[in-house]
């Protein structure tokens, strides 16, 4: 009697083990699944608007495909947020604009979170026979740049005006809105040439030509990012620029082409 006592008590042990084990295997597979969970919810930001450069409408949402992008020209994006647009991030192909926006406390103080360069380039059938950036000066050369108050037209007059080609604006046949519509004319052959942003240029593989301009006629081209003051969701908007200057997302911007940012100078 003693005996079999002990075995019924042995197997309920053994029941209320078994019972305990499977509990903590569920909650710790539940655990395991909202941690995952969390993990890549905490990779996207949403509930926000990006207004960004046409130039890093490839490489932004590689880096966060969450958030709503709207991609354009600087200065028109610039624009659209002094009139009231619903944006929450701004992030410029320049230095500029952003200054000007927060000097108007129209957004917060901008960062800086990336750099580019700037190249010309040609149909790959290059009717015009164009080799240098000299050859632009050629008569009958259909040339399209970005409007002046563009980024990419900005820094295509500075090329311009420090190589001492500012003849070749006699050439222009068109002045476009951002630095996509220019290499979308180009890569159509309705122009012979047209000055773009480098990573620009790699989205359209075999359809153009590419020439660098020379490094000391080279322009800084620096980009910078802000959080819209009028933004609804600023916490979001900060997440998204800290995504942006983290370590995955400089490798993802070096990866599409875009330059590292300079190391700070140690202070001695």
């Amino acid at each position: 009697m003693e005996l079999a006592s002990q075995h019924r008590i042995a197997r309920r042990r053994a029941t209320v083990l078994a019972a305990l084990c499977a509990s903590l295997c569920s909650l710790l597979a539940a655990t395991g699944a909202a941690a995952r969970t969390g993990e890549h919810s905490s990779t996207r930001v949403t509930g926000i608007t990006v207004y960004a450069a046409a130039s890093l409408t490839d490489v932004f949402p590689k880096i966060d495909s969450g958030p709503k992008y709207s991609f354009g020209a600087s200065s028109t994006l610039a624009a659209q947020i002094t009139q009231g647009a619903p944006a929450d991030v701004f992030a410029s192909a320049n230095t500029t604009i952003p200054a000007q926006l927060f000097a108007k406390q129209l957004v917060q103080r901008p960062v800086v979170f990336t750099r580019n360069r700037l190249v010309f380039v040609v149909p790959t059938s290059n009717p015009a026979g164009i080799h240098s950036v000299y050859d632009l000066k050629k008569a009958g050369v259909k040339l399209v740049i970005a409007a002046p108050a563009v980024p990419v037209g900005s820094y295509t007059l500075q090329v311009l005006k420090q190589m001492g080609l500012t003849s070749v604006l006699a050439n222009v046949v068109s002045r476009e809105s951002d630095v996509r519509s220019v290499l979308s004319k180009v890569a159509l052959g309705e122009a012979d040439a047209g000055f773009v942003y480098s990573t620009d240029a790699r989205t359209v593989p075999g359809k153009v030509r590419v020439f660098k301009i020379p490094a000391w006629a080279q322009p800084k081209v620096t980009y910078a990012l802000a959080v819209v003051s009028a933004s609804g969701n600023k916490a979001a908007a900060q997440r998204f620029i800290r995504e942006v200057l983290s370590k995955a997302g400089q490798k993802k911007m070096l990866a599409a082409g875009f330059l590292a940012l300079p190391k700070a100078k140690s202070k001695r």
